[in-house]
Order: structure tokens, then C-alpha cells, then sequence
């Protein structure tokens, strides 16, 4: 009957031949570009953290365990100024982009990203000015260190470069353009390490003993070099920079935060509660029978050391996530739930198996590059327990861009807080009774809650888009 109805109503088969074949022209189109883009933003990515990894080594070997947990211990701050100013707006500005540069409105996109970057900067400017005011508080009161002022002061310099940075990188992956983002990532990593190392033997051959501010000065360094880089790419491209009318501003900038104000409520509150998380494991691991210092020695050595080792990997997955978002977003656009779900299953499918094999290449040899690497039993040992988390952590960062790329970034919130708030109970109970090792096992509990219901969001809202498609069709 079904068919019956479509020849009535001028159905063809020959026109629906020549529709699937455009689709599958599309589709191949899409994932050529996501896997091209993946590949320069992994191979830029993988480069940068085998530089981050060593660099990690001699931080770890030249600073010291305690050193390297003050240092470890303001970047969840740092990340709340960043989600406040930058990550809402990178991603706004990414599927914006990408959603106009679909629809032939290429100039509505350069406005967009235009309006992002004044605010992104002014909002990183305010930002800075504050916590700069009131460091020495802040570190005090929330962090329980007073040595972390003198960190905090310098690192939130970088804000405005990184604010500059990010922007850019969001314009041009919204045009699925990833060789400027990989050359400035690259950029920024290497003068990070190249400016502490030059500063290092500066200070060594003067006779004084460098402290760990050094290394966050490097972070300064890096993101001024990477805002340079993005904004010379932009001119090196010929991009339009004509001042926009008030009137194109007001209207761009209420498309802006209607779309990244959730997105930074999302990762500000997400940023703020892992801030939490990371001031009370030393604290609650000095209600473990440790000592201060032991205390935030377990910590460097948690998130330092052992981390790193387990979020190598992510150069691959982030690359995936960052395309993602406006690959979903322009395929949205397009009403084409089915290329949708065959775009997403790829990705998730491709993260989850190299999960799988990260998480036995980890138990096997965890041991080994804790005590090769770090001259550390102990970050061993967080390795091999870390290592079951794998195949979950790297699909829910595909997953939740997914859900992003749909526009339905409250839904991400609420997944992540409950992500969040298993981890954070697991500190204030697991830690206490059991250790760091409860922390390391309500981890991994956290990360398959993530993945489970993230992809269980994702299979029912794509089951009702096509629905719905399919019942708009057969009208």
C-alpha cells in the first residue's frame, strides 16, 4: 500500500536512484573530510603529547612528586577560567560556522565568529583581572595551599591568547578545516617546553635554583605563540575582517550565547565541580593516614604522572569529538537522520576498539612505564588500575559530542554531572575507607555510567528523528 501511494503521487524509481546515490555522495564526502581531519588533528595531537609526556618526565624528575602536585593542583582553576571565556564560545562558533557555511551563508559565519572573539576576549580580560586581585584568597580559601598564588597569578596571563586561540581554531573547524588548530597546537606545545627548558638553564648557569612557577610561565609563552600563529593564518587567508554594523553584531551575538551560554553553564559547572574534586583528594587523603605532603605527592603522582599515561591515547578521540560536533551539526541540518547514526556508530565504534586495545596494552606493561618513565612504583600501580576505564572514556568523548552536535547540550550537562558526582562521592567516602584506590574504582564506575547512558540518549534521540522523518515522508 505504501508503495502504491508513492507511484500515485508521482513516485519514481529513478529519481529515488538519483537521491541515494547524491546522499551517498554527501555521506562520503562527510566522513572522508572527518577522517582527513582526524588524521592531521591526531598526527598533530599525538606529537604534541609524546612532547607533553617527556616534558611531564623532567618536570617530575627536576621539580619533585610535591612540586608537581602544587603545579597539578591550580590547573582545574585555570580550566574554570577557560570553560568561562573560550569552550561554550569554541563550540558555538564551530557549528554556527559550519551550519552556515551548508547553507552558502558564508559571511553570516565570519560575523559569528567575529562576535565570538570580542566577547571570549573581554570575558578572558575580566577573568584575569580578578583572579589576579585576589589570588592569594583563592588559593588559601579553595586550593589550601598558599603557594599556589604566586601559579595562579601568572597562569591566568595566558587567558587572553588562549581565548584568541580558541576562537580561531572554532572558525576553522566549523569549515572542517584542521591544519591551521594541528599547526598552532604543535606551535603552542613546543614553545611551552623549548621556553621552561631555555629558562631552566638560564637560571642554573646564574647560580639560582628554579622553582615550579617556571613551568607555568611556559603555558604564557605557549599560548602567545599559538594566538599569534592563528591570527597571521587568518590573514595569510584572506579573511574579511570589515567592522560589522551594531545592528549585524546585536543579532549574531544573541545566536551566540543562545547557543553557548548552555554550553558554558555546561563546562563551567562540569570545570567547578572537578575543581572541588581535585582540592579534596589531598584533604581527604589526609583523613586516610597521610600526611600532607604524602598527600599531595599521591595526587602529583594520580594526575601527573599516571593520567598522562592513560589520556595519551585521547589525541585520537578528541580529534574525532572536535570534528564530530559540526559533522552531526550540518548532517542535522540536512535532515539525513540516517547518515547521522551511520556517522556516530563509526566514530563510537572506532573509539570503543581502540579502548580495548589501550586497556590490555596497559596491563600488560603499566608496571613497567610507571618505573621507566616516572621512577615511580606507585604510578605503576595507578596504571594498571586505570587501564580498565579506557574503552569507556574514549567512546563517551565521541558520544557527548555527538549529543552536542544535535544541540542538546543540556542532556550533555546532566550526563556529566552524574559522571561527576560519582566521582566526587567516591572521594569523600572511598578515599577515607579505602584510599586513592576507592577514587581510582569510582573512576572507572563514573566513566561506564557516562558511556552507558550517553549512548542510550543518543539511540532514542535518533530513533525519533527518523521516525519523525520517515512519518513526514510517507505524508
Amino acid at each position: 500500500m505504501l508503495f502504491k501511494n508513492k507511484f500515485i503521487s508521482g513516485y519514481c524509481p529513478r529519481c529515488t536512484w538519483q537521491q541515494s546515490f547524491r546522499h551517498a555522495g554527501i555521506m562520503f564526502r562527510i566522513t572522508h573530510s572527518l577522517i582527513t581531519g582526524t588524521l592531521i588533528l591526531t598526527s598533530a595531537g599525538l606529537v604534541s603529547r609524546v612532547l607533553g609526556f617527556f616534558f611531564r618526565i623532567f618536570l617530575s624528575h627536576t621539580f619533585g612528586e610535591e612540586q608537581v602536585g602544587l603545579y597539578q593542583l591550580i590547573f582545574p582553576f585555570y580550566a574554570l577560567c577557560l570553560s568561562l571565556s573560550t569552550s561554550g564560545l569554541e563550540t558555538a562558533i564551530s557549528r554556527s560556522v559550519s551550519r552556515f557555511h551548508s547553507l552558502g551563508r558564508t559571511q553570516d559565519g565570519k560575523l559569528i565568529f567575529q562576535t565570538g572573539l570580542i566577547l571570549s576576549v573581554l570575558i578572558s580580560l575580566i577573568c584575569t583581572f580578578l583572579v589576579q586581585k585576589n589570588s592569594v584568597f583563592l588559593s588559601n580559601r579553595f586550593l589550601g595551599d598558599p603557594r599556589c598564588a604566586t601559579l595562579l597569578y601568572l597562569i591566568v596571563l595566558a587567558l587572553p591568547a588562549a581565548s584568541v586561540h580558541s576562537c580561531i581554531c572554532g572558525y576553522h573547524y566549523g569549515l572542517q578545516r584542521t591544519s591551521v588548530p594541528a599547526i598552532s597546537q604543535l606551535l603552542e606545545q613546543f614553545v611551552r617546553i623549548s621556553s621552561v627548558f631555555v629558562l631552566y638553564f638560564i637560571f642554573i648557569h646564574s647560580g639560582v635554583h628554579p622553582e615550579i612557577p617556571l613551568a607555568v610561565s611556559g603555558i604564557i609563552f605557549g599560548e602567545l605563540a599559538a594566538a599569534g600563529y592563528s591570527l597571521f593564518s587568518l590573514k595569510k587567508k584572506g579573511f574579511d575582517a570589515d567592522s560589522p554594523y551594531i545592528l549585524s553584531i546585536s543579532k549574531s551575538c544573541s545566536e551566540l550565547l543562545r547557543l553557548s551560554v548552555p554550553l558554558t553553564v555546561n563546562r563551567t559547572a562540569i570545570t567547578f565541580l572537578q575543581g572541588i574534586e581535585a582540592a579534596s583528594i589531598p584533604v581527604c587523603l589526609e583523613l586516610a593516614s597521610h600526611s600532607a605532603s604524602e598527600a599531595l605527592s599521591i595526587y602529583g603522582v594520580l594526575t601527573g604522572m599516571a593520567l598522562p599515561c592513560i589520556l595519551f591515547p585521547c589525541a585520537l578521540t578528541n580529534s574525532v569529538s572536535l570534528l564530530l560536533i559540526p559533522a552531526v551539526a550540518q548532517k542535522q541540518a540536512e535532515s539525513s537522520s540516517k547518515e547521522t547514526f551511520l556517522l556516530i556508530k563509526k566514530a563510537a565504534g572506532g573509539c570503543f576498539s581502540l579502548g580495548l586495545l589501550c586497556s590490555v596494552f596497559f596491563l600488560l606493561t603499566g608496571s613497567f612505564l610507571g618505573n621507566f618513565l616516572f621512577h615511580s612504583t606507585l604510578a605503576g600501580n595507578f596504571i594498571v588500575t586505570l587501564a580498565w576505564i579506557c574503552p569507556f572514556l574514549y567512546t563517551s568523548s565521541a558520544l557527548l559530542s555527538a549529543i552536542n552536535g544535535l544541540g542538546l547540550t543540556t542532556l550533555t550537562l546532566m550526563i556529566n554531572l552524574l559522571g561527576l558526582s560519582i566521582r566526587i562521592l567516591s572521594v569523600y567516602f572511598g578515599i577515607p575507607h579505602y584510599g586513592i584506590t576507592g577514587y581510582l574504582w569510582g573512576l572507572f564506575i563514573s566513566q561506564l555510567a557516562v558511556c552507558l547512558v550517553a549512548l542510550l540518549t543518543l539511540s532514542h534521540e535518533i530513533k525519533k528523528e527518523y521516525l519523525q522523518s520517515f512519518e513526514s515522508a510517507t505524508d
